[in-house]
Protein backbone atom coordinates (compact mmCIF):
# COMPACT_ATOMS: atom_id res chain seq x y z
CA UNK A 1 0.00 0.00 0.00
CA UNK A 2 1.25 3.16 -1.19
CA UNK A 3 1.25 6.78 0.77
CA UNK A 4 -1.85 8.52 -0.75
CA UNK A 5 0.21 11.14 -1.94
CA UNK A 6 1.99 8.57 -4.27
CA UNK A 7 -1.46 7.01 -5.01
CA UNK A 8 -2.22 10.09 -6.73
CA UNK A 9 0.50 10.98 -8.27
CA UNK A 10 0.08 7.48 -10.07
CA UNK A 11 -3.47 8.45 -10.87
CA UNK A 12 -2.41 11.46 -12.09
CA UNK A 13 -0.15 9.95 -14.86
CA UNK A 14 -2.92 7.06 -15.53
CA UNK A 15 -5.20 10.23 -16.84
CA UNK A 16 -2.90 10.44 -19.75
CA UNK A 17 -3.68 8.40 -23.18
CA UNK A 18 -2.03 5.19 -23.19
CA UNK A 19 -0.76 5.70 -19.53
CA UNK A 20 -1.76 2.04 -18.21
CA UNK A 21 -1.12 0.76 -13.92
CA UNK A 22 2.01 -0.18 -14.66
CA UNK A 23 3.39 2.61 -16.16
CA UNK A 24 2.25 5.15 -14.32
CA UNK A 25 3.95 3.21 -11.09
CA UNK A 26 6.55 3.63 -13.08
CA UNK A 27 6.81 7.43 -14.30
CA UNK A 28 5.93 7.85 -10.52
CA UNK A 29 8.99 6.40 -8.85
CA UNK A 30 10.73 8.62 -11.74
CA UNK A 31 9.40 11.47 -10.70
CA UNK A 32 10.08 10.67 -6.30
CA UNK A 33 13.92 9.64 -7.39
CA UNK A 34 14.20 13.19 -9.54
CA UNK A 35 16.26 16.28 -8.08
CA UNK A 36 14.08 18.70 -6.38
CA UNK A 37 14.52 21.67 -9.10
CA UNK A 38 13.26 18.96 -11.62
CA UNK A 39 10.35 18.31 -10.71
CA UNK A 40 9.80 22.29 -9.80
CA UNK A 41 10.61 22.46 -12.97
CA UNK A 42 8.19 19.87 -14.38
CA UNK A 43 5.45 21.57 -12.22
CA UNK A 44 6.64 24.93 -13.41
CA UNK A 45 5.89 24.02 -16.97
CA UNK A 46 2.50 22.25 -16.64
CA UNK A 47 0.84 25.45 -14.71
CA UNK A 48 2.66 27.45 -16.95
CA UNK A 49 1.58 25.65 -20.30
CA UNK A 50 -2.45 25.59 -18.82
CA UNK A 51 -2.21 29.13 -17.91
CA UNK A 52 -0.45 31.16 -20.56
CA UNK A 53 -1.32 28.90 -23.62
CA UNK A 54 -4.59 30.27 -25.33
CA UNK A 55 -6.41 29.66 -29.19
CA UNK A 56 -5.53 32.18 -31.71
CA UNK A 57 -8.64 34.64 -32.14
CA UNK A 58 -8.08 33.82 -35.72
CA UNK A 59 -7.71 30.77 -36.69
CA UNK A 60 -7.94 28.37 -33.06
CA UNK A 61 -4.40 27.19 -33.26
CA UNK A 62 -2.54 27.56 -30.01
CA UNK A 63 -0.63 29.63 -29.41
CA UNK A 64 1.04 32.06 -25.90
CA UNK A 65 -0.62 35.27 -28.04
CA UNK A 66 -3.93 36.44 -28.85
CA UNK A 67 -2.67 35.58 -32.44
CA UNK A 68 -0.49 32.56 -33.46
CA UNK A 69 2.64 33.13 -35.88
CA UNK A 70 1.22 31.92 -38.39
CA UNK A 71 -1.74 34.44 -38.64
CA UNK A 72 0.99 37.23 -37.68
CA UNK A 73 3.30 36.58 -40.43
CA UNK A 74 2.71 38.65 -43.55
CA UNK A 75 4.14 36.23 -46.04
CA UNK A 76 1.58 33.76 -45.96
CA UNK A 77 -1.10 33.68 -48.55
CA UNK A 78 -4.49 34.34 -46.27
CA UNK A 79 -6.57 33.24 -49.59
CA UNK A 80 -5.98 29.92 -48.79
CA UNK A 81 -7.12 28.36 -45.45
CA UNK A 82 -6.09 24.71 -44.67
CA UNK A 83 -9.06 23.31 -42.15
CA UNK A 84 -7.53 21.03 -39.29
CA UNK A 85 -8.53 18.82 -36.93
CA UNK A 86 -6.08 19.74 -34.21
CA UNK A 87 -3.03 21.86 -33.35
CA UNK A 88 -1.44 18.70 -33.97
CA UNK A 89 -2.23 18.58 -37.51
CA UNK A 90 -0.76 22.48 -37.95
CA UNK A 91 2.48 21.22 -37.05
CA UNK A 92 2.42 17.74 -39.29
CA UNK A 93 1.43 20.35 -42.24
CA UNK A 94 4.05 22.93 -41.53
CA UNK A 95 7.34 19.97 -41.59
CA UNK A 96 6.95 19.39 -45.11
CA UNK A 97 7.65 22.89 -45.73
CA UNK A 98 5.56 22.95 -48.64
CA UNK A 99 2.26 25.14 -47.43
CA UNK A 100 2.17 28.71 -47.81
CA UNK A 101 -1.54 29.50 -46.88
CA UNK A 102 -3.06 30.04 -43.49
CA UNK A 103 -4.99 27.26 -41.57
CA UNK A 104 -8.06 26.88 -38.92
CA UNK A 105 -8.10 24.54 -36.31
CA UNK A 106 -12.02 22.68 -35.48
CA UNK A 107 -10.32 21.77 -32.59
CA UNK A 108 -12.27 18.25 -32.75
CA UNK A 109 -14.07 16.14 -35.48
CA UNK A 110 -18.13 15.91 -35.82
CA UNK A 111 -18.83 12.62 -33.82
CA UNK A 112 -22.31 11.53 -33.21
CA UNK A 113 -21.50 8.50 -31.13
CA UNK A 114 -19.38 10.97 -29.02
CA UNK A 115 -21.96 13.38 -29.00
CA UNK A 116 -19.72 16.02 -31.15
CA UNK A 117 -21.90 18.28 -33.01
CA UNK A 118 -21.06 20.32 -35.61
CA UNK A 119 -21.85 23.39 -32.75
CA UNK A 120 -18.95 21.69 -30.73
CA UNK A 121 -16.42 22.30 -33.05
CA UNK A 122 -14.62 25.93 -34.29
CA UNK A 123 -16.79 26.16 -37.80
CA UNK A 124 -18.91 29.57 -37.17
CA UNK A 125 -15.09 31.40 -37.15
CA UNK A 126 -13.79 29.62 -40.82
CA UNK A 127 -17.08 30.50 -42.18
CA UNK A 128 -16.37 34.49 -40.89
CA UNK A 129 -13.02 34.06 -42.79
CA UNK A 130 -14.30 33.52 -46.21
CA UNK A 131 -14.52 36.41 -48.24
CA UNK A 132 -14.86 37.32 -51.86
CA UNK A 133 -11.28 37.26 -52.03
CA UNK A 134 -10.58 33.40 -50.51
CA UNK A 135 -9.66 31.32 -52.90
CA UNK A 136 -9.19 28.04 -51.87
CA UNK A 137 -10.39 26.07 -48.43
CA UNK A 138 -8.36 22.83 -48.12
CA UNK A 139 -9.65 19.83 -46.11
CA UNK A 140 -6.89 18.23 -44.09
CA UNK A 141 -9.16 16.17 -41.98
CA UNK A 142 -8.10 12.60 -40.94
CA UNK A 143 -9.15 9.79 -43.05
CA UNK A 144 -11.53 8.25 -40.54
CA UNK A 145 -15.13 8.22 -40.66
CA UNK A 146 -15.49 11.02 -38.46
CA UNK A 147 -12.90 12.79 -40.68
CA UNK A 148 -15.13 12.00 -43.76
CA UNK A 149 -17.79 13.30 -42.14
CA UNK A 150 -16.81 16.25 -40.94
CA UNK A 151 -15.00 16.96 -44.37
CA UNK A 152 -18.18 16.46 -46.68
CA UNK A 153 -20.71 18.69 -43.59
CA UNK A 154 -18.07 21.57 -44.43
CA UNK A 155 -18.26 21.12 -48.20
CA UNK A 156 -22.10 21.10 -48.16
CA UNK A 157 -21.53 24.52 -45.93
CA UNK A 158 -19.40 26.23 -48.16
CA UNK A 159 -20.37 25.02 -51.33
CA UNK A 160 -22.83 28.62 -51.21
CA UNK A 161 -19.76 31.06 -50.56
CA UNK A 162 -18.03 30.90 -53.87
CA UNK A 163 -14.69 29.49 -53.18
CA UNK A 164 -12.88 26.10 -53.99
CA UNK A 165 -13.70 23.45 -51.62
CA UNK A 166 -10.59 20.71 -52.05
CA UNK A 167 -9.98 17.71 -49.92
CA UNK A 168 -6.38 16.64 -49.16
CA UNK A 169 -5.42 13.24 -51.30
CA UNK A 170 -5.40 10.16 -49.10
CA UNK A 171 -1.74 8.57 -49.86
CA UNK A 172 -2.73 8.55 -46.10
CA UNK A 173 -4.74 5.37 -45.42
CA UNK A 174 -7.72 4.88 -44.66
CA UNK A 175 -8.03 5.52 -40.53
CA UNK A 176 -4.55 7.04 -40.73
CA UNK A 177 -3.90 10.50 -38.87
CA UNK A 178 -1.99 13.71 -39.97
CA UNK A 179 0.33 13.67 -36.69
CA UNK A 180 1.83 9.86 -37.73
CA UNK A 181 2.32 10.59 -41.74
CA UNK A 182 6.07 11.20 -42.70
CA UNK A 183 6.26 14.01 -44.75
CA UNK A 184 6.66 13.06 -47.72
CA UNK A 185 3.62 10.90 -47.60
CA UNK A 186 1.59 14.30 -46.67
CA UNK A 187 3.64 15.95 -49.15
CA UNK A 188 1.60 13.91 -51.84
CA UNK A 189 -1.17 13.82 -50.24
CA UNK A 190 -1.28 17.87 -50.53
CA UNK A 191 0.25 17.60 -54.06
CA UNK A 192 -3.03 15.41 -55.05
CA UNK A 193 -6.11 17.07 -53.08
CA UNK A 194 -9.01 17.71 -55.47
CA UNK A 195 -12.22 18.80 -55.32
CA UNK A 196 -15.38 17.52 -53.49
CA UNK A 197 -17.85 18.04 -55.88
Amino acid sequence: MYPKSFERLIECFQLLPGVGAKTAERYAFTMLDAPQEQIELFAQALIGCKKDIKRCRICGNISDQEECPICQDENRNPRMICVVQSPKDVIAMEKMQEYAGTYHVLNGLISTSKGIMPEDLNIDALLERITPETEEVIIATNATIEGETTALYLDKLLSGKGVLVTRIAHGLPMGGHLDYADELTLIKAFEGRKSLK
